[in-house]
C-alpha cells in the first residue's frame, strides 16, 4: 500500500498533462528550484526525484531550497493538538497580505525556524504605511509626465549618495537573491526604504521642491527614479502594494511584475559625495542624540561652534543643519580655547569637536524648578520607605526576599536623591 506521498511525488509532472506527451509537460519541466521545509525531505523531495527519475527519465528540478519551520511566538510548532495554529486568512485581514508574507521572509535564514510574533507583523505593516505615504509625497511633487535623471554635474550632493546607496542595494540584493539570502535581502531593502530614504534624502529635498527651480527638479527625477528601483527590489515580497504603486508612476506603462529587475550602473558611483553626506549624517545624528539625552524639543534652536579641518562640510551644509540638527548659527574655531568647555555641551566626531551652548539648549531656571519637583518626590518616597524598614514588625514578620528588596530600592533612592541634588546645585551655579 502506497502512502500520500506517492501520490505527491507525481506533482512536477502529472500537473502538466502526463502520461500525454503536451507542449505544457515539454515546457515546463523540468522546473528550476523547490521551496520546501526540512520536515518533509524525505517524504516529498526524495520522491518527487526518484519519480521524476522512473517516469520522466530526468529529475524534477535542478536546486531545492530548504527553509524552516514556522513556530508559534513559545517556539512551539504549531499543531491542531496544542490549538496554536495561525489562520493566515484572518491575519491577512488584519494586517494586510503584503505585511504577512514580508513577516515570513524578513530575518529568516535557510533551514533554521522562526517564531510566529505579531508584533513582527505589525512592524510590516507599519512599514508598508511608510512606503505608501512616502510614495504618496513622491508622486504629489512628480508632476504628470517622467522626467529622467539629470546628468551628473547637475545633481547636488545628497542626490548623488542616494543614488551611490541605490547602486550598491541593488548589488548586493542581486547577489543575496543569487545565493537564497532571502532575508538578508528584504532585510536590507527595508532598512534602506525607512532609513536612508524616507527619513534622510526626502527631508533632504523637502526645502529644495519648496523653493522650486532647477534644483526641485533634479530633486523630483531622482526621487521618482530611486522610487522605481525600490518597488522593484521590494516587489518579490510585497508584491500588492508595491504593483498598485507602481502604476501610479508617471511614464510607467508596464506591470512590475513584468519589468526587468534592476542592474548596477557604473555611471551612479559618486563615493566622494557619498562619503561626504555620511559624514553630514553621523554628525545631524550625534547632535539629534545629545539633544535627546537632554530632553530638548527640536523646535528650540541652538548655535553650534565646529572646531575642524574640514570646514567645507559644514559650509555646504549648513542649511541641512539648520533644519535637520536644529542649528540656528555656525562658526568655525582655530582652537579649544577659544571656548569655555565648562559652560558648553560638547560632542564628538571623529576628528571634529561640536560645541553647543548649554545655555541654548537648557532653561536653566524652569530645569531647576523641574528637579526641585523630581527631588521633593524622591525625598518623600525615600522616607515612607526608610519608615517602613525602621519598623520592625515589617522587617521581622515579611519575608525576607521583600525586606532585602526594599532595602535594595531605598539604597537606590538614595544615589537618586544625591545625584538630583548635584544636578541642582549645577544648574544653581549657571543661574
Amino acid at each position: 500500500m502506497l502512502d500520500t506521498w506517492f501520490s505527491s511525488a507525481l506533482w512536477p509532472f502529472s500537473t502538466l498533462g502526463w502520461p500525454d506527451k503536451t507542449e505544457d509537460l515539454a515546457y515546463w519541466y523540468p522546473t528550476d528550484v523547490l521551496v520546501t521545509a526540512y520536515d518533509i525531505i524525505f517524504f516529498w523531495v526524495a520522491r518527487m526525484i526518484f519519480s521524476g527519475c522512473e517516469h520522466m527519465g530526468r529529475k524534477p528540478f535542478d536546486k531545492v531550497f530548504i527553509h524552516g519551520l514556522i513556530r508559534d511566538a513559545e517556539g512551539r510548532k504549531m499543531s491542531k493538538s496544542l490549538g496554536n495554529g495561525i489562520d493566515p486568512m484572518e491575519e491577512i485581514d488584519k494586517y494586510g497580505a503584503d505585511a504577512l508574507r514580508m513577516t515570513l521572509v524578513t530575518g529568516i535564514s535557510p533551514g533554521n525556524d522562526s517564531r510566529y510574533i505579531p508584533s513582527r507583523v505589525e512592524f510590516s505593516r507599519n512599514f508598508a504605511n511608510k512606503l505608501w505615504n512616502a510614495s504618496r509625497f513622491v508622486l504629489m511633487n512628480a508632476g504628470d509626465e517622467a522626467i529622467p535623471v539629470p546628468p551628473a554635474d547637475e545633481l547636488e550632493p545628497e542626490d548623488k549618495w542616494i543614488l551611490s546607496s541605490l547602486n550598491d542595494l541593488i548589488t548586493e540584493v542581486g547577489e543575496n537573491v543569487e545565493k537564497y539570502e532571502i532575508g538578508i535581502a528584504a532585510g536590507k531593502v527595508t532598512d534602506f526604504v525607512w532609513d536612508l530614504y524616507c527619513d534622510w534624502y526626502i527631508e533632504f529635498t523637502k526645502p529644495r521642491l519648496r523653493e522650486g527651480g532647477r534644483s526641485a527638479a533634479c530633486a523630483r527625477a531622482v526621487l521618482v527614479d530611486v522610487l522605481k528601483n525600490v518597488l522593484k527590489l521590494l516587489h518579490p515580497f510585497m508584491p500588492f502594494i508595491t504593483e498598485e504603486i507602481y502604476g501610479s508612476i508617471p511614464g510607467v506603462d508596464e506591470l512590475l511584475i513584468t519589468s526587468a529587475w534592476p542592474e548596477p550602473d557604473a555611471g551612479r558611483c559618486f563615493p566622494a559625495e557619498k562619503a561626504a553626506t555620511e559624514a553630514l549624517m553621523e554628525r545631524v545624528r550625534a547632535i539629534r542624540n545629545r539633544r535627546a539625552e537632554m530632553n530638548v524639543p527640536p523646535s528650540r534652536k541652538a548655535h553650534l561652534a565646529v572646531l575642524t579641518a574640514d570646514r567645507a562640510l559644514y559650509e555646504t551644509n549648513a542649511a541641512h543643519l539648520e533644519k535637520l540638527a536644529s542649528v540656528s548659527g555656525l562658526r568655525f574655531l582655530e582652537s579649544a580655547g577659544e571656548v569655555d568647555e565648562s559652560k558648553m555641551t560638547v560632542i564628538i566626531c571623529g576628528s571634529d569637536r561640536l560645541y553647543i551652548p548649554t545655555g541654548d539648549l537648557v532653561d536653566f531656571a524652569k530645569e531647576l524648578e523641574r528637579l526641585r519637583g523630581t527631588l521633593a518626590k524622591q525625598s518623600a518616597e525615600l522616607e515612607k520607605l526608610e519608615t517602613r524598614l525602621a519598623n520592625e514588625n515589617f522587617t521581622s514578620r515579611a519575608p525576607a526576599a521583600l525586606v532585602e528588596s526594599e532595602r535594595a530600592r531605598a539604597a537606590s533612592l538614595r544615589e537618586s536623591v544625591e545625584s538630583t541634588k548635584a544636578a541642582m546645585a549645577a544648574m544653581e551655579a549657571r543661574i
